[in-house]
């Protein structure tokens, strides 16, 4: 009698866990680096406007599997692809979930455990915050192979100086952690070995806060930071104003002068 193999089910290259109101979304494409193909865009596109509308969660946080965090685009898939209307929309829908990740009303916290290059790098300079192990680097180097990092400039130059930026842009030099602390690219800089700890701390004590003040909050970063000085203070003064008026500003300031904690209630 000849055994019937069965299929081997391939593994999702997205992963998902969920816990205490955090949802992990893993990369999980470790053979390739973690490179954006279109599917895996896809996959963390769906993700995100799943939990946009999921009260349950409070923060993602994006992480990855295998040697690399991101490597950015998939190269090969890219080349196996050719023509302008192929290259546009690639871009254009990396530039939709970069988009995505800035406008979603839950902090994202990106968890760096190695490298992280072009749209890998722009995956990190997106995100609200960033956790990064001490072995991990940083770098826009497109310009070595013929295409300038011109997507991932856009986070990047909102994330670090002008002068840092052109630099990482126009060199393709690789920057480490501590380097990229300094920069302003990551918030955080630990061992290898301490950032699951390190993550799960700074998830814990944002997710402490009222999830409608940080939807407010995030919003109004984004906004202002595009604005002119006058009309950024005229925003966020009426922002300030519709927040005041909210149940948890009330509930906040009540706790505060009562020395208690406060009990959160989403409105």
């Amino acid at each position: 009698m000849t055994a019937v193999k069965k299929p081997v089910p391939e593994e999702a290259i997205l992963l998902r866990a969920d816990a205490d109101g955090v949802v992990t979304l893993t990369l999980n494409r470790p053979a390739q680096r973690n490179a954006l193909s279109v599917a895996l865009m896809a996959a963390l596109q769906d993700e995100l406007d799943a939990i946009a509308e999921d009260s349950s969660v409070r923060a993602v946080v994006l992480a990855a599997n295998g040697p690399a965090f991101c490597a950015g685009h998939d190269l090969k898939e890219i080349r196996a692809n050719p023509g302008r209307e192929k290259y546009l929309a690639l871009f254009q829908q990396c530039s939709r979930l970069m988009l995505t990740i800035t406008r979603l009303p839950k902090p994202v916290i990106a968890k760096v455990h190695a490298t992280a290059t072009a749209a890998g790098c722009q995956l990190v300079a997106t995100c609200d915050l960033a956790v990064a192990a001490a072995n991990a680097t940083f770098a826009t180097p497109g310009v070595q192979i013929g295409l300038f990092c011109s997507t991932p400039m856009v986070a990047l130059s909102r994330a670090v100086g002008r002068k840092a930026a052109m630099h990482m842009l126009l060199t393709g030099d690789a920057v480490d952690a501590e380097q990229a602390r300094a920069l302003g690219l990551v918030n955080q800089v630990v061992p290898a070995a301490d950032l699951d700890r390190a993550v799960a701390e700074l998830a814990a004590k944002v997710t402490s806060k009222s999830p409608l003040v940080l939807a407010i909050g995030k919003e109004a970063f984004y906004r202002q930071i595009e604005l002119g000085l006058e009309d950024a203070y005229a925003y966020a003064s009426d922002v300030m104003t519709r927040n005041m008026l909210a149940r948890d500003a009330e509930e906040g300031i009540d706790a505060f002068i009562e020395k208690r904690k406060p009990t959160w209630t989403g409105r």
